[in-house]
């Protein structure tokens, strides 16, 4: 019996879709970006589970296929930060408030690995409570700063939507930090860490790294500029494997 050394070919047809709910006053201008591979008409029904006599409450506006020649594919999370990288809002989960050719122009640029340059247009300042946590934080590490063989360590027990990640970059500003690692469990939240400092005005000129497709967190390092401030998003699955020859840090992360 001859061996099969090819895959078999996925029958599957990924796509990304969005689409606008006729009848919510709530989501007037907004759009839901997502990904499937069971058809885009099936998809959306079955996130209204009640049935309804007349014309469905929803409008398809954007059916896109998500494989690019190479038959490679990507999926809704890439161009979820294609469109924050564009300048259109991330109101909550896959919704978004953009046009129907936004979402087409970002299917196409993440299809054809086109580089999307960053919309830096917020500028909001910190709240009472999150100056008040970088007042208290800087001033326990320059308390410290003079100890010999002591590193500080501050927690901050914040609750919901406190906003950890823009007062923890605005942490990192006032005390001149140049190189942060953020390390973390739930890889899943990147795309937070990265839009906080790649859309504020106030972190012009800062680099972020994280793992993707496209380039090892190594490789993009090593190619950063190291003139201006990093910024390193990685997992502790990903950074604190065990070096078989000495136990410690994987070889390839030692510069971290």
């Amino acid at each position: 019996m001859a061996t099969n050394y090819f895959p078999k070919k996925s029958e599957s047809s990924p796509m990304i879709y969005a689409y606008e709910d006729k009848y919510d006053p709530n989501l007037k201008g907004i759009l839901k970006v997502g990904y499937t591979t069971i058809g885009v008409q099936e998809r959306v029904r079955q996130q209204y589970n009640i049935v309804r006599p007349g014309e469905p409450p929803y409008r398809i506006l954007v059916e896109e296929s998500a494989m690019r020649q190479d038959g490679t594919s990507f999926v809704d999370h890439d161009v979820h930060r294609a469109l924050v990288k564009m300048g259109c809002q991330h109101i909550e989960g896959e919704w978004y408030r953009c046009t129907p050719q936004q979402v087409r122009s970002a299917v196409v640029a993440v299809r054809e690995r086109l580089d999307v340059a960053w919309h830096r247009d917020q500028t909001f300042d910190m709240r009472q409570e999150q100056r008040a946590a970088v007042d208290k934080t800087e001033a326990y590490f320059k308390s410290y700063a003079k100890e010999q063989g002591r590193t500080p360590h501050f927690l901050w027990n914040c609750k919901m939507r406190f906003g950890k990640t823009f007062t923890t970059y605005q942490l990192a500003k006032r005390m001149k930090w140049t190189r942060i690692l953020v390390l973390t469990f739930k890889p899943a939240v990147a795309q937070a860490w990265e839009e906080d400092l790649m859309t504020h005005v106030d972190f012009d000129g800062w680099q972020f790294i994280a793992r993707n497709l496209e380039a090892t967190i190594d490789y993009q390092f090593e190619h950063a500029d190291k003139t201006r401030p990093l910024v390193v998003f990685g997992s502790f699955q990903d950074f604190l494997g065990k070096n078989t020859a000495n136990g410690g840090m994987k070889l390839k992360h030692e510069w971290a």
